[in-house]
């Protein structure tokens, strides 16, 4: 199959890529960049361990052609420190006991960052919505929550008071 060049925007920078038409955006983070944080899990959108943000959306990337997402800013687990520093989330993952063998904690985290995006201040019901396209063997879920929590706490105690 001839392949075709492609510009695509990963953490923040462009790169122009030679791919097959039907090459999946993971096995291109994966392969061509070199971006091995997006794991592949199941290879059809069942397990979230390979999500990263679209223009800041939660996307699994096992299913989604690499072509579709030109002009589109794609944000991996690899792009999401601040300064050179753990996010919040990530941060609070280790902290909590969150992530234990850690296969799923990019998924989990990229779906949290959508979220927290969206909404910073998520019910618990948002919560387990949102986190209910991942799956985790390990953990039980319950240090991920208390994890998302304490992220979103110190979250609010960084922005300063608008009063």
């Amino acid at each position: 199959m001839k392949k075709e060049l492609i510009s695509l925007r990963v953490n923040g920078r462009s790169h122009e890529i030679a791919i097959e038409p039907s090459a999946l955006l993971l096995d291109v983070l994966r392969q061509e960049l070199e971006l091995t944080g997006s794991k592949r899990g199941c290879d059809d959108s069942s397990c979230g361990a390979c999500t990263v943000l679209i223009d800041g959306v939660a996307m699994m990337s096992c299913t989604l052609l690499a072509a579709s997402c030109e002009a589109q800013d794609i944000t991996t687990i690899e792009g999401v420190s601040e300064h050179g520093s753990l996010a919040a989330i990530q941060k609070a993952y280790g902290d909590w006991g969150g992530a234990q063998c850690g296969y799923c904690t990019p998924g989990f985290v990229m779906t949290v960052k959508s979220l927290l995006a969206e909404n910073p201040d998520p019910s618990e019901e948002d919560i387990r919505g949102a986190l209910s396209s991942n799956l985790c063997r390990c953990t039980g879920y319950n240090q991920m929550y208390e994890a998302i929590r304490s992220a979103i706490a110190a979250e609010r105690a960084t922005v300063p008071n608008s009063e």
